[in-house]
C-alpha cells in the first residue's frame, strides 16, 4: 500500500494541475472565511480607515469585476507561456526533460495563483450587496482582492523571469545532473541485506539462481516502464516466506503485459513447493509507469544528458556549446560514479541468499555515457577534446585499476575516432598533444 501511495504521489508531484487544484480549493477557503468574518464581526473598518475600506458596493463589483477578468487572462498567458516553453524544450534538447517543467514547483504555484486570485474574486463578488438590497460589502475580503491582484503583478513578472531563465541551456542541463546526482546520493549508501563475500558461498547462491527449474514466475499485470523497486520490503518478504526472489527486469526496463517481473523459489534449505501460497502480492513492490524515473534510475539522467548532446551535434541544430555544457555535466555524474562502492547482485538476510538483483555497473554508466556522444561527434575538434577531459578527470576519481581500464578504453576509442574523422592534421595533432599532456600525468 505504501508503494503504491508512493506511486501515485509521484504522478501529482508531476502534474500541472494538483497544485493549481489545491490553491483553488485554498482561495475559496478564504474567501468564505473573509465574507463570514465581515458578516459576523462588529469592527468597522470603513470607518476607522476610510481610504482602504470604504469603497462601496458599486466601487467593489467594479474592481473586483476588473481583477477577476485580469487573473484570468493572465492565467491563460501563464498557460500559453508554459507549454509553448515545452514544445521549445522539446524540440531543441530533449523530449525527456519535459517531465522537468512538468513537475516545477514555481510553475504550478503561479499558475495556482492566478487561477486562486480569478476563484476568490467571484466568490466574493457573488455576496455584495448594493442600496436596494439588504446592503452588505465584505471590506475586509474585497481589501484582500486588491492585496492579491498586487500580488499578481509581482508573480507574473517573476513567472517571466523564471521562464526565460528554465529555457538556457545552462539552467536544463545543471537541473538535470543536480536530479541525477540526488539519486545517485539516495541510491549507492543504501544497502539491500548482505553482500555475499564468501567466495564458495557466492558460487553456490550464484549456481542456484541460475537453474531454470523450480521458478515461478510473477507476470506484470499491465505494460509500462519499471520506475521503483521496494527493494527492502521485498527482501523482508523473501526472508519471512524463506524463498529466494530472482528480479528479472532492469529498472528503466520496458516491461509488457504478462513479462515475468521476478521469480520465486523455495531457499536453498527446503524442497520447492508444488503449488505455493504466497498470500502477498509482489507487485504491490514496484511501480510500473508510462515513462522512466530518475529516482532509482540513474541511467535515465545519463540518458538525458546523452540526449541532448546528440541533439546538439545533429545537422539541423548543429550546437556545438550546448554539447560541450552537456559533455562537462556528464563528466560531473561520471565523477561520483567513479568514486562509489557497488554491491553485489547477490543479497542475503545475514542467515540465506535471498535475492539476485539487477544492478549497472560502472561500465555500464560509462558506455552509456560517452559511447554516442563519441560516435556522433565525429570531425567536431572541440567536442572530442572536451569528451577527452572529460574521461580523464572520470578516471582521476576510479577507485580500482579495473575502472581505470574502462576509462582508458574509452579513450583508446576517442583517438581512433579523432584520427579517422578530424579534416585536418591541425586537429588531430591539437587532439593528441592535449592527450600525450594528461598521459604524462594520468597513465
Amino acid at each position: 500500500m505504501t508503494n503504491r501511495l508512493s506511486q501515485y504521489w509521484q504522478q501529482l508531484r508531476e502534474s500541472l494541475w494538483f497544485v493549481p487544484g489545491l490553491m483553488l480549493l485554498g482561495a475559496f477557503g478564504l474567501a468564505y472565511s473573509l465574507v463570514q468574518f465581515d458578516a459576523s464581526t462588529s469592527w468597522q473598518g470603513q470607518k476607522q480607515f476610510p481610504l482602504l475600506f470604504g469603497v462601496g458596493a458599486e466601487g467593489s463589483r467594479g474592481m473586483l469585476s476588473a481583477i477577476a477578468s485580469s487573473m484570468l487572462t493572465v492565467a491563460t498567458l501563464s498557460f500559453s507561456l508554459t507549454l509553448s516553453t515545452i514544445s521549445q524544450v522539446s524540440s531543441q534538447y530533449s523530449p525527456r526533460v519535459l517531465r522537468n517543467f512538468m513537475r516545477d514547483r514555481l510553475n504550478q504555484f503561479v499558475m495556482g495563483y492566478f487561477v486562486g486570485t480569478f476563484t476568490y474574486c467571484l466568490i466574493v463578488l457573488g455576496t455584495i450587496r448594493g442600496t436596494d438590497e439588504q446592503k452588505f460589502v465584505p471590506a475586509t475580503a474585497v481589501l484582500a482582492g486588491l492585496v492579491l491582484a498586487l500580488g499578481g503583478v509581482i508573480a507574473l513578472i517573476f513567472f517571466i523571469h523564471h521562464i526565460a531563465e528554465s529555457m538556457q541551456t545552462g539552467t536544463i542541463v545543471q537541473n538535470i545532473t543536480d536530479e541525477t546526482l540526488d539519486a545517485i546520493d539516495d541510491l549507492f549508501p543504501s544497502r539491500v541485506g548482505e553482500t555475499i563475500d564468501n567466495p564458495e558461498q557466492a558460487e553456490a547462491a550464484q549456481q542456484y539462481a541460475e537453474e531454470e527449474i523450480g521458478w515461478h514466475p510473477v507476470v506484470a499485470s499491465h505494460s509500462g516502464y519499471l520506475q521503483h523497486i521496494d527493494t527492502k520490503q521485498l527482501l523482508k518478504w523473501a526472508s519471512r516466506h524463506k524463498v529466494v526472489i530472482r528480479v528479472e527486469k532492469q529498472i528503466g526496463g520496458f516491461v509488457a503485459q504478462d513479462d515475468t517481473v521476478f521469480s520465486v523459489r523455495s531457499d536453498m534449505t527446503r524442497p520447492d513447493p508444488a503449488e505455493p501460497d504466497w498470500p502477498d502480492n509482489l507487485l504491490n513492490l514496484v511501480n510500473i509507469g508510462r515513462h522512466r524515473s530518475v529516482e532509482q534510475d540513474v541511467s535515465f539522467g545519463i540518458q538525458q544528458l546523452v540526449d541532448v548532446v546528440l541533439k546538439a551535434l545533429s545537422p539541423g541544430i548543429n550546437d556545438t556549446t550546448t554539447a560541450v555544457m552537456a559533455v562537462d555535466q556528464l563528466s560531473s555524474i561520471c565523477e561520483q560514479l567513479a568514486k562509489r562502492t557497488y554491491p553485489g547482485p547477490l543479497r542475503s538476510d545475514g542467515h540465506q541468499f535471498r535475492m539476485l538483483t539487477y544492478s549497472a555497473t560502472f561500465t555500464n554508466y560509462i558506455q552509456l555515457a560517452f559511447d554516442l556522444p563519441r560516435i556522433n561527434a565525429k570531425g567536431n575538434h572541440a567536442v572530442l577534446r572536451r569528451l577527452l577531459r572529460a574521461l580523464v578527470l572520470v578516471g582521476n576519481h576510479a577507485q580500482t585499476d579495473e575502472r581505470k581500464a574502462v576509462v582508458k578504453e574509452q579513450i583508446r576509442l576517442l583517438l581512433e575516432q579523432g584520427d579517422a574523422t578530424l579534416a585536418t592534421s591541425y586537429e588531430k595533432q591539437q587532439l593528441g598533444a592535449l592527450h600525450k599532456e594528461i598521459r604524462e600525468d594520468w597513465f
